[in-house]
């Protein structure tokens, strides 16, 4: 039991000893001073702007994402008249890209001229006038010793079929060892 009282004892004096000590009596005194002088302002609220609504009117423009305008075109057909022949059997060199066909050299029997081409098989093919090569419908328009003259048929961004001229020049022994240095 004096334990009991001992600790009581013990515990009242610790208590007091917070409420009535000076402990924080100089951060008591600092909060003072600081606080001296400052006032509290709220600035007042900006003036709210009347709402303006917005009418959206872009329905009736043109939206750039949707291919119907391509499609009346393609409907209505290529207005040029140009297309190429769907139903004409493909020939071996219309299998690869232009770039990719070298002219390595040119045969002739009297006056007809064929051109020699290497196609990345490796494998050389024979061209002549009206001979097709290439992926873009390139008709074969010309031949002489340093090149083979074409004529494309590409489709443009609105449907239609256009025609352009392409070039496959001769490549000479020089050529290749310039490359490979």
């Amino acid at each position: 039991m004096i334990k009991r009282w001992m600790m009581i004892s013990l515990l009242a004096a610790g208590l007091t000893a917070c409420f009535f000590g000076d402990e924080n009596s100089d951060l008591k005194e600092w909060m003072k001073q600081s606080s001296e002088g400052l006032q509290g302002k709220v600035e007042p609220l900006p003036e709210a702007k009347p709402y303006e609504p917005f009418t959206y009117s872009a329905f009736e423009l043109a939206d750039p994402f949707k291919t119907s305008r391509m499609d009346v075109v393609k409907k209505g057909g290529a207005r040029s008249g140009l297309a190429p022949n769907p139903n004409r059997p493909k020939e071996p060199l219309e299998s690869y890209d232009l770039e990719k066909l070298k002219m390595v050299g040119i045969l002739q029997r009297g006056s007809v001229i064929e051109g020699l081409v290497k196609a990345p098989d490796n494998n050389l093919y024979r061209v002549k006038l009206g001979s097709y090569m290439g992926q873009n419908f390139g008709m074969v328009v010309g031949i002489s010793e340093t090149e083979i003259k074409l004529k494309e048929i590409v489709e443009d961004s609105t449907g239609d079929w256009t025609e352009r001229s392409a070039t496959l020049n001769l490549e000479e022994a020089g050529q290749k060892a310039e490359q490979k240095k």
